[in-house]
């Protein structure tokens, strides 16, 4: 194929052609070095500055390319499209407008049966063109295969690290602990005390129905402020290791790039304890007259 092809933009029979654009960055950094302001502009520019042709919407977002779930812009787009307010749509990209083969196939065959011709800017790629929809398609797998090999890329840098005693821990929402300058877990002694009460009402016989109850009718607030209390956290915070200063990475994981879904860890990947990894709320004696406990 000759590179230097332009595809024109086809003939369709409408005084006014209503037009929008799709733009999309996947991450913050990606924000940073490709503003999705300057992209919204250029769009705006682009679409009103040519004749006949009226600004049906610039849709913009900060999203994942292999989910379209959570796309709030691009399901946007697309409920436009079906209410018939949207004739053409420009985007920069095949990964632009989504790297999840099957879904963006759908979205796409479902444009194209509304009578919607979508232009892809880098490619030169137009829907409306049948000789392009092979490689169209063919596009959109090479982009949901380099979306894999990313995540690929991304777990292995996670297992090297997991194996060196290296852990990342999410501290926001974590009754009885913060993170110091260095990024090292420490006490917060005010929610420490609400932790050693739960392990010790439980120790005395109280159920997780008892022992939300009573913290309520002591107005002992959650972590976050609140006055009520659930059972689910409740036992969580009864079952969590890192109470007596260890570890267990990677008790859940990412199934798969596309869908994102974190699952629980049944022996399919390796985990790793690492003990002593901070100072100790509960001891390891109470902890596991705990578990004992709750097992029998």
């Amino acid at each position: 194929m000759n590179n230097n092809i332009v595809i024109e933009i086809p003939s369709i029979k409408k005084e006014v052609l209503r037009v929008a654009a799709y733009c999309r960055v996947s991450t913050a950094y990606e924000e940073q070095q490709t503003s999705l302001d300057a992209q919204i502009q250029y769009y705006t520019d682009y679409i009103n500055n040519h004749e006949r042709w009226a600004l049906a919407g610039i849709y913009s977002e900060q999203a994942s390319g292999t989910r379209f779930d959570n796309r709030t812009a691009f399901n946007r787009m697309m409920k436009d499209c079906r209410a018939g307010k949207i004739d053409y749509i420009i985007t920069k990209s095949i990964s632009r407008f989504g790297r999840n083969t099957l879904p963006f196939l759908q979205s796409f065959n479902e444009l194209l049966g509304l009578g919607i011709t979508i232009y892809f800017e880098m490619e030169r790629l137009d829907s409306s063109d049948w000789r392009m929809l092979k490689i169209i398609a063919t596009a959109a797998a090479v982009a949901q295969s380099e979306s894999e090999s990313k995540s690929a890329n991304i777990k292995w840098g996670i297992q090297r690290s997991f194996e060196k005693g290296h852990v990342k821990l999410n501290h926001t929402n974590f009754l009885g602990y913060t993170k110091d300058e260095n990024g090292k877990l420490i006490i917060v002694e005010e929610e420490a005390k609400i932790v050693w009460l739960i392990y010790d009402l439980y120790l005395k016989g109280y159920g997780c129905r008892k022992i939300k109850s009573y913290l309520e009718k002591n107005d002992i607030k959650t972590v976050t402020g609140k006055s009520e209390w659930s059972t689910s956290t409740i036992d969580r915070i009864l079952s969590n290791e890192k109470y007596v200063g260890t570890v267990l990475s990677q008790k859940n994981y990412v199934e798969n790039c596309l869908t994102h879904k974190q699952v629980k860890n049944n022996g399919e990947l390796p985990m790793y304890l690492i003990e002593d990894n901070h100072d100790a709320i509960i001891s390891k004696e109470v902890f596991e007259k705990v578990q004992h406990q709750k097992f029998i």
